[in-house]
């Protein structure tokens, strides 16, 4: 893993990318080149290329389980909390302590969409291509809005692995040509078997937001 690590930085660094193919942001552009260097990994050619969370996890020792496989190891309060008034709370679960082998043990939430996985699962992976050292457990811990939180958060390395996970799943330069294409984020959406939320936060953080409205009116395009 260090090698395909050092292999990911090294893309990363590459400074003859056409910037024209990058967000207009800093941070945007930190995160696209890390995205883009997860797709190559994968080996992916074209920016409208389907990536595969689910195939690449295995290269990040990740071995992804149904809840159901756990389900008769915890109390039925817990279940009930997880499946039940709960389930919005958490999207993905990963073991702190890896499996014999090596691999780390992730569980995603069964009430969520498949799409919703997708994100989940290239989250996690990009906390292992990114180095991220795995959040400590902590007995009380409170997030910025005053809640009891059971690890100890920290927003900037979770940001960092959503957004570069984002960026994988949905390219910025495939991204800008299909709203020049006229194409509804709902349309982008399917395109990349990912939820129209994820499609839309990315429009927005890589300033395509406006643009995509300007087309969606002058379309005619109202998506509900």
């Amino acid at each position: 893993m260090k090698i395909c690590f050092r292999s990911i930085l090294f893309l990363c660094l590459i400074g003859s990318m056409d910037t024209a193919n990058l967000p207009p942001t800093n941070k945007g552009r930190q995160y696209e080149l890390r995205g883009i260097a997860l797709r190559e990994f994968a080996g992916l050619r074209s920016d409208k290329e389907l990536l595969d969370p689910f195939a690449l996890a295995r290269y990040a020792r990740l071995l992804v389980v149904q809840f159901n496989a756990i389900r008769d190891l915890l109390p039925d309060d817990i279940i009930e909390h997880l499946l039940g008034a709960g389930k919005d709370k958490w999207s993905g679960g990963a073991s702190g302590m890896p499996l014999p082998n090596g691999q780390k043990l992730i569980i995603l939430n069964p009430t969520h969409t498949a799409t919703r996985h997708q994100a989940t699962l290239m989250e996690e992976i990009s906390h292992v291509f990114l180095g991220h050292q795995p959040s400590r457990l902590a007995i009380k811990n409170y997030n910025k809005d005053g809640q009891e939180i059971a690890r100890d958060y920290r927003p900037e390395i979770e940001e960092e692995a959503y957004s570069v996970g984002a960026a994988a799943l949905v390219p910025y330069s495939a991204l800008r040509d299909f709203v020049r294409e006229g194409k509804s984020s709902r349309q982008i959406a399917k395109h990349f078997n990912v939820s129209r939320e994820l499609v839309e936060y990315r429009l927005k953080v890589s300033r395509l937001w406006q643009d995509y409205l300007e087309v969606m009116k002058g379309n005619a395009v109202f998506d509900e």
